[in-house]
């Protein structure tokens, strides 16, 4: 008996996955939104190594999350800002922070929080768009477009005893 050959699934998450799937990645996004865009700032606040974190920053430059800007001339050195790819990833960088906080915290709590301008802790939570309602695993299913051939799958599918 032979094996089947390996489809693997055609997705968007995998294709985010292959630009800031690496730690250092979504570190480095992280310290931009916090206000760090200078290359040795983002060195001393991830504790990444210098040559791995200037392959991520490339990396995100080339995939347009980020834009590096000179700063200095002699020598040159640049800051590094979010594009508008970059600000999508803010929902991201706050479900992170979000479920690390509640799971990994520990007796002393969250490290930090995030106030929003209304002057509350922000926290993440995801909504459907057109109607409002919060959202679950038991409320969404997969839909293909029909040039794939597969049919959706039911409401929380995914979701043991659904």
């Amino acid at each position: 008996m032979t094996a089947a050959p390996a489809e693997p699934r055609v997705c968007s998450i995998a294709r985010t996955l292959d630009i800031v799937g690496e730690k250092w990645a979504l570190l480095a996004v992280r310290e931009v939104f916090l206000g760090d865009r200078r290359f040795d700032e983002m060195v001393k606040r991830t504790g990444a190594p210098r040559d791995t974190l200037a392959a991520r920053l490339r990396t995100l430059v080339n995939a347009g999350v980020l834009e590096r800007r000179p700063y200095s001339e002699h020598p040159a050195r640049f800051e590094y800002f979010l594009t508008a790819a970059g600000l999508d990833l803010y929902p991201v960088i706050t479900t992170l922070r979000t479920w690390g906080d509640k799971y990994l915290a520990g007796d002393d709590g969250p490290p930090m929080s995030v106030e929003h301008r209304c002057g509350h802790e922000l926290a993440a939570r995801l909504v459907c768009e057109a109607c409002g309602e919060p959202v679950s695993p038991r409320d969404t299913r997969p839909v293909y477009p029909e040039r794939r051939g597969l049919q959706p799958q039911a409401f929380g599918a995914a979701v043991p005893g659904a």
